[in-house]
């Protein structure tokens, strides 16, 4: 076994390569509450490119061992192909969120296109790193470099959430008359008495109250607002049909202190339940803004955001 090792060491990096790159697209592979990618289909497609991904990291190596200097062409072709990945899957999901009643927004959309091209260059990263080693010393030392690449893959697949730039606390909705708000935040005029009624019955808010000048910069973001209504409305399920535009949710802005009141007709009325989704939606990486690190605002920076 050890003599087959050695004699075959350019095969045996490339096997071990192309078998950890795929684990580490496994890894990152997962249909969430968002129902993406999609089972089955879309579930193969990923997989499918995870593998190409691996095959290319893997075999770049003993390529430029023998000094084929041309073999890094195909990682240029590779590049070119996640792209258009990227744009494929913006074109699916930007099709889809036509038919959602409330839809994830075009910042969702690109954070999700951009994440799933981002992850097959990780794939072509631990397959490269466990090849090289491989080859280089052993493959026990390049199976080790290859697990080390996972953990690394496992702590970049997902990043910040609200819960690090904002705390969240359950708001009283209010409906007083025509006008309709969450704790002392306005959010909309509802005309119809029977809109009215259904909101004060089904009605439920919350408030986001940012850490520092970052998150309230951040949370007003449209796009990052969109996400938490779509994250509220696809898990606690939304009480509206089409033409129903007095009972969509919102969110709005107390435009004096950067808070961010957020209104829900949901069909599971859980405001713990509802709480922890909010903590948990991600920060679109479009939304993000740092005003905090501008030089003449460095000393009201905080440890959050």
């Amino acid at each position: 076994m050890q003599q087959f090792l050695v004699e075959n060491k350019l095969l045996v990096g490339v096997l071990a390569g192309l078998l950890l790159g795929i684990v580490s697209r496994l890894l990152m592979l997962r249909t969430d509450y968002r129902q993406y990618p999609t089972h089955t289909h879309g579930r193969i497609i990923h997989i499918s490119l995870g593998v190409i991904a691996a095959a290319l990291g893997a075999v770049a190596v003993p390529a430029l061992f023998k000094k084929d200097y041309t073999a890094i062409t195909f990682l240029t072709l590779a590049a070119q192909q996640f792209r258009d990945v990227r744009k494929m899957e913006r074109e699916t999901l930007t099709k889809i969120d036509e038919q959602e009643l409330v839809g994830r927004g075009s910042s969702y959309i690109e954070g999700i296109a951009m994440m799933f091209e981002g992850r097959n260059y990780l794939v072509i990263m631990t397959s490269m790193l466990t090849s090289l080693f491989s080859i280089l010393i052993n493959v026990w030392t390049g199976l080790l470099a290859g697990g080390l690449a996972l953990l690394l893959v496992e702590k970049l697949k997902s990043g910040k959430s609200i819960s690090h730039i904002a705390s969240v606390k359950q708001g009283v909705v209010k409906v007083d008359g025509p006008d309709l708000f969450v704790d002392d935040i306005y959010i909309m005029n509802v005309g119809l008495k029977t809109n009215r009624d259904t909101i004060a019955e089904r009605g439920m808010g919350f408030v986001l109250s940012p850490f520092n000048a970052n998150g309230k910069v951040t949370i007003s973001n449209l796009g990052q607002r969109q996400a938490i209504l779509f994250d509220l409305a696809t898990i606690l399920g939304v009480f509206r049909d089409s033409g129903e535009p007095m009972l969509i949710p919102m969110a709005k802005l107390d435009m004096k202190d950067g808070r961010l009141a957020v209104f829900i007709l949901p069909q599971e009325r859980d405001a713990e339940k509802g709480k922890q989704i909010v903590l948990r939606v991600p920060i679109l990486e479009s939304a993000v803004r740092m005003p905090t690190e501008a030089s003449v605002n460095r000393k009201e920076a905080g440890e959050n955001g």
